[in-house]
């Protein structure tokens, strides 16, 4: 850009912070803003988000004209800068642009056959018998072990009960609740 070029910019720039020079503005916007949208899209922005992004620069010329200073930068340089800076924050506000919809993850399930949930439904309800036959105490320690995730040595701490004692009960409660469902699962095959 010519040093001639630069100077009528930055009296263009000079009238639209002192006077709100519309005429100004709009010989500035007419040359800046196919340019910085033209950025933008090199950037790998879709069409509509560069233009957003050109209106959003042109905005900052308008408003804060008066924080250009020409002995520091040409024009352009000062409003590709506003225009970069503009998309990072773009970018770091648009945490949908870091998903990617082929993740396995955001992928719904298959849909499980009937007679797999009827089964799922049966062994849980077995299960939930299964734990109700357990003394209270055995119970509660499971439930913080299994249900809470709560290691053994945290139990002991929050119940009080030697280390030890804790182990024995959850290794009791297990030979309980596995003599339990084999016996249901003897019970099933007999029909």
């Amino acid at each position: 850009m010519s040093t001639e070029l630069q100077r009528e910019f930055a009296v263009l720039t000079e009238r639209v912070a002192t006077s709100r020079d519309r005429q100004a503005f709009a010989q500035l916007f007419d040359y800046f803003a196919p340019r910085l949208k033209s950025y933008l899209r090199s950037l790998n922005m879709n069409d509509n988000a560069a233009e957003d992004l050109t209106q959003e620069v042109m905005v900052v010329l308008w408003q804060k004209a008066h924080l250009y200073d020409a002995s520091k930068s040409s024009l352009s340089t000062w409003l590709f800068r506003v225009a970069r800076n503009r998309r990072i924050d773009a970018v770091r506000r648009d945490k949908s642009a870091q998903l990617d919809p082929d993740e396995p993850l955001l992928q719904p399930s298959a849909v499980q056959p009937v007679d797999e949930l009827i089964d799922a439904d049966q062994r849980d309800e077995r299960v939930q018998e299964a734990m109700a036959s357990l003394p209270q105490e055995q119970l509660e320690l499971v439930r913080q072990a299994f249900f809470l995730g709560l290691s053994h040595s945290q139990i002991s701490e929050r119940t009080g009960l030697p280390l030890g004692t804790v182990k024995s009960r959850i290794r009791l409660a297990f030979g309980r609740l596995r003599r339990a469902l084999e016996n249901d699962a003897l019970v099933d095959t007999e029909f």
